[in-house]
């Protein structure tokens, strides 16, 4: 589970294809939604119309499918009884209404294999803020399309759609919205394309399967916003449980051509053992949070997105309560290449991506007291994919070769370059703190027993561990944090021993451009 930023300062202490801003839609904020977040009223158009799906659904067939079974909305739990009664591969035709379950809370409908839900214009399956579970059980190769599901009351963790993790779904041209817990949970081979995820109260998507890893998801073309709505940080502090899109222990991933702005807390975070992903042509803007948190995991590319406006509640809230640390808007934490581990990549590129006046740029971080059979790891239980036996990792045999390398996750191989940062502090309204790059770890000090402790670490990840930033371009007043978060250094010093970061890259000071 992701550990929080408070938690990291605590262990510390001992051109884009997709171009410009975006156009606000209807879509984004919630009547109850307090915590302040930047304005998107000033950007200019510039998000594709075929991702602004949540404005402009695409309106699914105003007749039913040959060979279609239609469903009633007059006929309460109508779609779960045709389910029950017909075979699998059968599609489903929901007319135009609104369609409940029975009223106990259990109700839902639990698919045969191959079965398509195809609702026409108009149809919405609503869970009355009453059921908790929209479509469940552990049938493969479930279609859901142009269908609107709304209301339903997923506690905790939990999901409204393939609620069981099934393999092989395809979400595509859904509205998925105003429900508690998340959205959507995902499977092996999942597809959700041109989907609309808006305003449900953990995540738009919960990617979790409680028996392993997910295989093969792809998410493109969806509109990802103001979920978290019950902003679930506050109520569970160091949980790791928000954000637009979250992954755990995903192998290969497509995350490509999403609008995701204003979710509060984080828009995309990959969270414990997430391995070969593909992080493309994306627009990340507006959210509370980091765009995207990439921890402890394996293997990436993020090319080509438009990242902008983002961090600035979070960041902020930091600052003004009196942490230092260089809150990032693009995070990596504990992750890096692994060639020992199969992917596409054996590092993790983050290039030709647009980086504009949001609080803080990149940062690598590594900490210390975090690694396998540490009291300090907030992934608990968990190991690396390197040691499928977190026992062990345990003195003495922590402390030689091959485990003192392959028990902890390690920020390494992470290559930084011809992105654009472009900085206006005006814009951000920050005075301190909202203008770093960071390459850094924490003085090692815990358990007594860790053969990481001291600067071990620290000296590691900012000079061995093969992390570079090179062929960039700055504009805007940047800082460079390298080391430790003490060591706050200008371009020159970033760039000159024994950091030599930046080479082939230009700064610019000013704003704006």
């Amino acid at each position: 589970m992701g550990n929080t930023w408070r938690d990291r300062l605590r262990s510390a202490a001992t051109p884009s294809v997709l171009g410009l801003a975006l156009l606000a839609t209807g879509c984004a904020g919630t009547p109850d939604d307090a915590a302040p977040k930047p304005s998107a009223s000033s950007s200019p158009s510039g998000v594709p119309a075929a991702v602004r799906v949540c404005a402009k659904p695409a309106a699914g067939p105003a007749e039913a499918p040959e060979g279609a079974v239609t469903v009633d909305p007059d006929v309460v739990g109508d779609l779960a009884a045709k389910t029950r009664t017909s075979p699998a591969h059968t599609t489903f035709w929901l007319r135009p209404g609104k369609h409940r379950l029975s009223s106990d809370r259990y109700s839902q409908v639990v698919p045969k294999e191959g079965n398509r839900y195809v609702g026409a214009p108009g149809a919405v399956l609503d869970g009355q803020k009453t059921n908790q579970y929209a479509f469940g059980g552990k049938a493969a190769d479930v279609t859901l399309d142009h269908l609107t599901v709304q209301g339903f009351a997923a506690p905790h963790d939990e999901g409204v759609v393939n609620h069981d993790s099934a393999d092989g779904w395809v979400i595509e041209h859904a509205t998925i919205q105003y429900n508690s817990g998340a959205g959507l949970m995902a499977g092996d081979r999942q597809r959700v394309r041109s989907s609309c995820l808006r305003g449900n109260g953990q995540y738009g998507i919960n990617a979790y399967k409680g028996d392993g890893a997910i295989d093969d998801l792809v998410l493109e073309g969806n509109e990802i916003t103001d979920n978290n709505t019950g902003d679930w940080e506050r109520k569970r502090p160091g949980c790791g449980c928000t954000g637009g899109v979250k992954f755990w222990a995903v192998q290969g991933a497509d995350v490509r051509g999403n609008w995701v702005h204003h979710n509060r807390g984080t828009g995309l975070w990959a969270d414990t053992n997430n391995n070969d992903f593909l992080v493309e042509h994306n627009v990340l803007e507006d959210n509370e949070g980091a765009a995207l948190i990439y921890e402890t995991s394996y293997n990436a590319v993020v090319r080509e997105n438009t990242i902008r406006r983002n961090n600035w509640v979070e960041g902020r809230e930091n600052t003004e309560g009196g942490d230092t640390f260089p809150f990032a808007t693009v995070y990596i934490s504990e992750s890096g290449g692994e060639p020992r581990v199969a992917a596409r990549t054996d590092e993790i590129e983050i290039y030709r991506n647009v980086l504009e006046d949001n609080w803080s740029g990149i940062t690598l971080w590594e900490n210390a007291d975090r690694f396998c059979n540490s009291p300090a790891n907030t992934s608990s239980g968990d190991c690396t994919l390197l040691v499928k036996d977190v026992d062990r990792c345990a003195r003495p045999a922590i402390a030689e070769a091959p485990l003192y390398a392959d028990c902890r996750w390690k920020t390494q191989r992470v290559d930084i370059h011809d992105n654009r940062f472009v900085l206006d502090k005006t814009a951000v309204e920050c005075t301190a703190n909202c203008d770093r790059m960071a390459l850094l770890a924490n003085y090692g000090t815990y358990p007594d027993w860790s053969p990481y402790q001291g600067e071990r670490v620290a000296e590691a990840v900012t000079l061995r561990q093969h992390n570079r930033w090179h062929d960039n371009v700055y504009v805007g007043p940047w800082r460079f944090v390298a080391h430790d978060p003490g060591r706050v250094l200008d371009s020159r010093g970033w760039r000159g021993a024994p950091y030599r970061q930046d080479s082939g890259s230009t700064f610019r000071a000013g704003k704006g451009g």
